[in-house]
């Protein structure tokens, strides 16, 4: 949403002319870099925004562990690149529009616009540095849990378990050399004859 007010705002109302001249200049000091630098991150921070949208809805489908890890890790840079690259666009635009010169809109036209972009410029920058710091906590998370962790070993094949394994009576002698193991005496409880009978009607 504010990537959207960034560049809706600059490429509205953010390039003027006046009578005297039939080529439109940039609101902020005539440079027309500073509104190239504002329209084009944000529209590719728009694009991110839906790129990850769509990462996000898929992600519990990415059975990969290593896919996952990947998509996690990509977050947090991504993130911490747009917060970077909003705090320059900020100190940019706010600069550009400072030395702006009154001469250049004397109806002051668009001013509110040029406003709104370097406030939610600067807004973004919070935005995007707290989108990697959430994403740092899911990859902590998927860490502490094992989500992303590749090293499973099966229970009975592990050596440091405390207690012995449990071994079937058929399977062998007495683990622990105690005396037999318990069996289930034979027809202790079943009463019926075995084999097939025919019932009489």
């Amino acid at each position: 949403v504010f990537s959207i007010v960034v560049f809706g705002s600059i490429v509205n109302e953010g390039y003027l002319n006046t009578p005297l001249e039939g080529e439109e200049f940039c609101i902020y000091n005539r440079n027309p870099n500073a509104c190239s630098y504002g329209v084009t991150v944000g529209v590719l921070t728009f694009i991110t925004c839906l790129l990850y949208l769509a990462l996000d809805v898929y992600f519990p489908q990415i059975s990969s562990v290593k896919d996952r890890k990947k998509a996690v890790l990509s977050d947090i840079g991504v993130s911490a690149f747009w917060a970077f690259l909003w705090f320059v666009g900020f100190c940019y635009l706010a600069n550009q529009w400072q030395v702006s010169k009154p001469k250049d809109n004397p109806l002051n036209e668009g001013t509110d616009a040029a406003r709104a972009a370097i406030a939610f410029s600067f807004f973004s920058i919070f935005t995007w540095a707290g989108q990697a710091v959430l994403a740092f906590q899911r990859y902590q998370i998927g860490a502490d849990s094992a989500l992303f962790s590749q090293d499973y070993m099966d229970p009975s094949q592990d050596s440091s378990m405390p207690y012995a394994p449990y071994v079937e009576p058929s399977a062998g002698p007495d683990p622990t050399g105690m005396g037999g193991t318990y069996q289930q005496p034979a027809n202790a409880f079943d009463t019926e004859p075995q084999g097939y009978q025919s019932q009489g009607y």
